[in-house]
């Protein structure tokens, strides 16, 4: 369909989907998707619109409010061409132009999109660039080419086009130096943790290691992994502790030292608070 919306212009093209109820419960679905070119003096204000929205800047430039920047003296952000803008429309966003600027876009949702959202956004922001953009472009492309063609719409196939996509950004954003190193700091971190957690791990020592304070490294390592360093642990532990139960011969007591507890009641109550059984009865069970 060309869009009819004031101040875009008369040849930009887009298409909405309705998903399955199938795609709704399993998969990252499109909704809307476009190529659109903006005139000078466009300004978009929504207080909602039920999705999220990637944009591939092609030329021009366009000025960026989100929810947190509402509400604050924060300088809005500038996304020019050859950056990505992503979006959480379900929040409050506003964005506008004093030079025009051309985008190929897809608003989309889906059970893990949020999860999605918020790993790439806290590492990066809502905007940034990628150091090989190709294969994210390639396959914002065949999303907009499968509708704008007339395409067979195959539902798990446009679900993987999104998440190759979120992924190929998640692995290679590199706007911002300050996030890369975080994002460093912390798969250098759980590698540690993976490499050492039978010994005695403390905070002041991860954050040591990260070279960062302890309130800035447990406050970052909790958005980077969704764990707080403690918690982090004790799962790599009992995760551990699982495995040796049902693979192993090792008693209760030997696998409680060899996974870095350092007594056997705190192992048994950790151990049940996660599991709902004990570790004996874990191991008989099944």
């Amino acid at each position: 369909m060309l869009s009819k919306e004031p101040l875009v212009s008369d040849d930009s093209k887009y298409f909405v989907y309705s998903p399955s109820k199938n795609a709704i419960e399993m998969f990252l679905y499109p909704l809307q998707c476009g190529q659109f070119t903006y005139l000078p003096g466009y300004q978009l204000i929504r207080e909602a619109f039920d999705s999220f929205l990637l944009m591939y800047i092609q030329k021009g430039t366009l000025t960026l409010v989100t929810e947190d920047t509402c509400q604050s003296t924060d300088t809005p952000v500038t996304a020019g061409a050859g950056s990505f803008v992503l979006l959480d429309c379900y929040s409050r966003h506003a964005y506008s132009t004093n030079t025009g600027w051309s985008c190929l876009w897809c608003h989309f949702d889906g059970v893990t999109a949020r999860h999605w959202y918020q790993n790439i956004t806290v590492r990066f922001g809502n905007v940034f660039s990628i150091s090989d953009m190709q294969p994210v472009i390639g396959k914002l492309t065949a999303i907009y080419n499968t509708f704008c063609e007339g395409s067979p719409v195959r539902e798990p196939l446009l679900s993987k086009y999104l998440t190759d996509i979120l992924t190929a950004i998640l692995l290679s954003a590199t706007a911002d130096t300050k996030a890369n190193a975080h994002i460093n700091m912390s798969e250098t971190i759980t590698t540690y943790i993976s490499e050492h957690f039978a010994e005695k791990l403390t905070i002041e020592q991860l954050s040591s290691l990260a070279g960062l304070s302890n309130y800035h490294f447990i406050r970052t390592f909790k958005k980077q992994t969704g764990f707080t360093p403690y918690e982090y642990i004790l799962n790599t532990r009992i995760n551990t502790a699982r495995y040796l139960l049902k693979n192993s011969g090792l008693s209760v007591k030997d696998i409680c030292f060899s996974t870095g507890f350092s007594c056997e009641s705190i192992f048994c109550t950790a151990f049940k608070r996660i599991e709902g059984m004990t570790p004996a009865q874990y191991r008989e069970h099944g």
